[in-house]
């Protein structure tokens, strides 16, 4: 079955397998695409067995980790906004500048966040 405008209405277990599928083809393309989605997944193997071997509260080690993982999902959106700019158009065009612009600035505010996080706890 579909819409009036194309687009499949899967519904219940079927609706749920196609988007797990649409999103695991989504982290395979950014891991092979995008550096930077390989070089925080590093960082979250590097330092989720550090959280987790801290002595500190379960809290603490959830908040470091979950600090970690923000910076891993603004990566990818931030990745998903410089794909669909860039299959608009290479030119410069000053909104084009600017969505980028701003999806690496979530990046960087992720990133201060979780070095926040981990200094706050571990200081």
């Amino acid at each position: 079955m579909t819409s009036q405008k194309g687009k499949p209405q899967n519904t219940g277990l079927t609706r749920i397998l196609k988007a797990t599928g649409y999103s695991v083809k989504g982290l395979k393309s950014a891991f092979k695409s995008e550096a930077a989605i390989r070089q925080e997944l590093v960082l979250l193997a590097l330092f989720i067995p550090i959280a987790l071997y801290l002595d500190i509260s379960k809290v603490e080690q959830i908040l470091m980790i979950a600090s970690l993982v923000l910076v891993f999902l603004f990566e990818l959106v931030n990745s998903a906004i410089e794909a669909v700019v860039d299959r608009i158009g290479t030119e410069h065009h000053e909104l084009s500048g600017k969505a980028k612009d701003i999806g690496s600035a979530a990046v960087m505010v992720s990133l201060a966040l979780a070095v926040f996080t981990w200094l706050y706890i571990l200081v």
